[in-house]
């Protein structure tokens, strides 16, 4: 007996994909070999995110790549350095900020294509390997620190850094802490626990004080990976890729499945973001094709902090 009723189904198409001239075949990476590729992945794409003119900004992890696509589809290298760039969010400055698994968390400046360290140490200890962030209204920056993390080694980490550079160490038992968005009030922050295959929920205290009460927001139903990026739609709904079996589940704030969206090609769908005319068409990374996909949402999505006056 199912505890809710199946959730609307909705299907993507391609909007983009990734020109062969732009892709590095028979190029062999670290990141690629030690990521169960082979260690000759011609891209992996990740870390959607638009500006306020309509660009889409993806990275290309294996080589340190930071792209950018118009909104004619015409892709752009912005940057390559030596990293592994994974999640990226823009400030409401227009500067751009990287989730860099082998750096930390560094920033692009998109009219110069300088790529800089932004917060790279926890004093003098390195973080262990960023994934993604995630920019609240006031400024703050929370971001994730996946490293190897997995069942058998839950030291994961959850880090809010403010403006004026005060790090803070959310949660530091976290089972591959990967994807994370704040809730519509941000007084609850939502973390993507790959290797266990759910989905936490931070309170966040209004005075700052301890974090109590950490709990599971979504356990999902397996499969070969689990939650990866995460948004938000401006009903609150929570967006949740789930890797590996080429879906996304869309739960309402309470946790009711709404819709499941399905691939149109490959099964690692890592990451989404809103876009278009009205903010109502979902933008994915199809990570193993080099496509982004896209589907057409009854909801606009939450306005993102790149976006506010």
């Amino acid at each position: 007996m199912s505890l809710f009723p199946p959730p609307q189904e909705i299907e993507t198409t391609v909007a983009f994909e990734l020109p062969d001239s732009m892709r590095r075949k028979d190029t062999y990476s670290d990141w690629g070999q030690n990521n169960q590729f082979g260690g000759r992945p011609d891209c992996f794409l990740e870390g959607p995110s638009f500006d306020r003119d309509g660009n889409l900004w993806v990275v290309n992890i294996p080589f340190g790549q930071i792209l950018r696509i118009s909104p004619q589809g015409e892709w752009t290298v912005a940057a390559e350095y030596d990293g592994n760039p994974n999640g990226l969010k823009i400030h409401k400055d227009g500067q751009i900020y990287i989730a860099d698994y082998k750096n930390g968390i560094m920033k692009l400046d998109p009219s110069s294509g300088k790529v800089s360290e932004h917060r790279t140490r926890i004093r003098t200890e390195p973080f262990r390997g960023c994934n993604d962030l995630h920019f609240a209204t006031n400024g703050d920056l929370y971001f994730t620190d996946q490293g190897q993390s997995d069942l058998q080694r839950p030291d994961g980490r959850v880090f809010r850094l403010t403006p004026d550079d005060q790090l803070e160490c959310l949660i530091d038992c976290g089972v591959s802490p990967n994807g994370l968005v704040l809730n519509r009030n941000e007084n609850m922050l939502f973390v993507g626990m790959t290797r266990a295959c759910q989905v936490w929920h931070i309170p966040l205290p209004p005075d700052g004080g301890p974090y109590y009460k950490i709990g599971i927001f979504q356990h999902l139903s397996g499969g070969p990976g689990g939650p990866d990026g995460m948004c938000l739609d401006d009903n609150g709904n929570l967006y949740v890729t789930h890797v590996g079996l080429g879906i996304i589940w869309v739960f309402s704030p309470t946790g009711i499945p709404l819709y499941r969206i399905n691939t149109c090609r490959g099964s690692k769908m890592t990451n989404l973001a809103f876009g278009g005319p009205e903010n109502k068409t979902l933008f994915i990374t199809e990570s193993d094709t080099g496509t982004i996909l896209r589907a057409e949402m009854p909801h606009p999505g939450r306005q993102m902090y790149s976006h506010i006056n």
